[in-house]
């Protein structure tokens, strides 16, 4: 299994925020992580930026300090790229590129979470 983690600034926005778009519960939600099984070895986590700074005994940068920038890129495929991306923009998230035949072959759109990590709905023909 694989778990990747993004840092948000409110858990529980994040939650509702990934909910909607990604249109499905957690498989976790505990203070401190909630995480999205997006197939059988691979989960999305989300985990307060406050967590992982008193888990690492603050020997990082806080990840507040680089809010609203990119800091990961999500690329996610799904079989309709173009309702997720109405839902991120629907549940707050940012518009940054409609759905469109990449250089690589894959339809992708983009868009930004709630704490500007840049979100890819992708799928290959």
């Amino acid at each position: 299994m694989i778990v990747f983690i993004v840092y948000v600034k409110n858990q529980e926005k994040s939650k509702e925020f990934y909910n909607e778009v990604l249109q499905t519960e957690p498989f976790l939600d505990v203070v401190g992580i909630t995480e999205y099984r997006l197939d059988n070895e691979v989960s999305l986590g989300i985990m307060p930026e406050d967590a992982i700074y008193r888990l690492l005994e603050g020997k990082i940068s806080h990840p507040s300090e680089i809010n609203g920038k990119p800091k990961c890129e999500i690329y996610i495929y799904v079989k309709d790229p173009d309702s997720c991306y109405q839902r991120l923009i629907n549940s707050g998230g940012v518009a940054l590129s409609e759905g469109k035949i990449r250089d690589w072959g894959d339809y992708v759109c983009y868009g930004y979470d709630l704490d500007g990590n840049i979100l890819a709905f992708a799928k290959r023909d």
